[in-house]
């Protein structure tokens, strides 16, 4: 066979394509393929429950045998005894003040937290391993903590305000009416303010130190640099910390159950807390689903609002 043979049919062989999938379409079918297991294993632990949640909430009555819940008749009487029920919107009240209180608390102890770890102080590499010990804690040990610290009789709280005389006599801060909410509280931001933390202090490390040695040589003071430089360099940052605080504390039923268990006289009882005395308290199984699926709205549309807002980052 002459070259001139064998190079014809080379470029002929080159100028057809051949038959199958691009490389592109191979790629996307490819990423595909390694996404199916993990949308698959999405779809059976978290689609498919909420998915009966959500229809559990739509069926009337009151029944603890799961398999006669499909035959029971679809409507919205769930609803309609939720919202005229004083009880939910106490603890729909309560829950505002709880979350709201604890995670403000802990986003200015965090981001206090984080200004300073992120200065060259001694032993810093300790402090940071330290600050992030309270989130690693179970809640149940975390409550058993501060119920001995706020104890009425023999608590430390106490013995302090007593001896700088902020205190006469013993304050029972689970039990009170006036100071349950408050205790609650307390051992939530503690848990809370250290994921702040770590969050804040690597969106710190990020903004560019030409900035802060810029505004130095201008003679900008520390509360200038903090307000122009480091806000906007972490508010996106700032935001995406609130937004997982809020939502874990939202659904958080650990703590509150441990110490007061939604007392005294539910001042304390959340959303999370009615959520379980209607279902395993009082098995109401599709009032429960119900107050379940309406805070999957408020925590969905609160996910909505603060995402609007965090992708307005400087940096």
């Amino acid at each position: 066979m002459s070259v001139t043979t064998i190079r014809s049919q080379v470029q002929g062989g080159a100028g057809r394509r051949s038959p199958g999938l691009t490389f592109e379409a191979r790629q996307k079918t490819l990423a595909y393929a390694l996404l199916l297991p993990a949308a698959a294993t999405i779809a059976l632990l978290i689609v498919y429950p909420l998915y009966q949640v959500v229809e559990l909430s739509f069926r009337e009555g009151r029944v603890m045998n799961f398999s006669r819940i499909g035959t029971m008749p679809l409507g919205f009487a769930q609803y309609a005894r939720l919202f005229s029920d004083r009880a939910f919107w106490h603890a729909a009240s309560t829950s505002a003040v709880y979350v709201g209180g604890s995670v403000f608390v802990a986003f200015l102890v965090g981001l206090l937290t984080a200004v300073l770890l992120n200065r060259e102080i001694p032993a810093r590499r300790l402090l940071r391993t330290l600050v992030l010990l309270p989130w690693a804690i179970p809640g149940v040990i975390v409550s058993i903590v501060f119920l001995w610290l706020l104890d009425g009789s023999f608590g430390v709280v106490n013995a302090i305000l007593r001896n700088v005389g902020l205190l006469q006599g013993d304050q029972p801060w689970f039990v009170d009416q006036r100071t349950a909410l408050i205790a609650v509280m307390l051992p939530t931001v503690w848990k809370t303010y250290p994921l702040i933390t770590l969050t804040l202090l690597a969106a710190m490390q990020s903004i560019p130190k030409e900035l802060y040695e810029a505004a130095e040589v201008d003679g900008a003071k520390p509360r200038h640099r903090f307000l122009h430089i480091t806000w906007p360099g972490i508010q996106a940052a700032a935001l995406l910390a609130v937004m997982v605080s809020a939502l874990g504390t939202f659904r958080d039923v650990d703590i509150i159950f441990a110490t007061t268990g939604g007392g005294p006289a539910r001042v304390t009882e959340t959303l999370a807390v009615y959520v379980y005395n209607e279902a395993f308290q009082y098995f109401r199984m599709g009032s429960a689903a119900a107050v379940g699926t309406i805070m999957i709205g408020i925590a969905f549309a609160l996910v909505l609002v603060l995402v609007r807002f965090a992708g307005r980052s400087k940096f």
